[in-house]
């Protein structure tokens, strides 16, 4: 009896391990994946005829802020603003509660915009205010291709001439 019972787990033994082999599955070499390298293009940061960092005077700056800021390429290809940031670093005052003296210091206004010409208000609120001495900081400039990747443009600063 000890005999069949040695046999027959022998069979079972053997029938499972048949089963737990024919159940490997078999893979396929994995195959490299591949990419295209994307270098991407040297591009220009522009508002109306001016880039980089430049000094203007109040009446070319009140003109500026109402173009559209736009950015190219080498190839002069131009590409979609995706988003933007607007720093304007402005000059403003500041009172001692205590002494009453005044004391010019100053003041950054800054907001992320999507859309390019500038909104109206911001555009009604530079026009007014602009003095020399003044800065606008065009920066985290993001330009988006035809084909839809995302990229960093330059940043454009704009220095109003006393």
């Amino acid at each position: 009896m000890a005999n069949h019972v040695k046999c027959i787990l022998t069979i079972v033994f053997t029938l499972s391990l048949t089963t737990i082999l024919a159940q490997k599955p078999k893979t396929a070499p994995a195959k490299p994946v591949t990419f295209q390298k994307f270098t991407p293009p040297r591009l220009t940061s522009m508002l109306g005829i001016r880039k980089d960092t430049v000094s203007v005077y109040v009446e070319e700056a009140v003109q500026l802020v109402k173009l559209p800021l736009k950015i190219t390429d080498d190839k002069k290809n131009n590409y979609t603003i995706s988003s933007y940031r607007l720093m304007y670093k402005r000059r403003a005052v500041t009172e001692d509660e205590a002494t009453g003296k005044v004391t010019p210091v100053i003041s950054n206004v800054s907001d992320l915009f999507r859309e390019t010409p500038l909104p109206t208000l911001w555009i009604k609120i530079l026009t007014e205010q602009m003095a020399p001495g003044e800065e606008l900081h065009f920066f985290d400039i993001v330009a988006r291709d035809p084909q839809g990747r995302f990229m960093f443009a330059p940043e454009l600063l704009i220095q109003i001439k006393k």
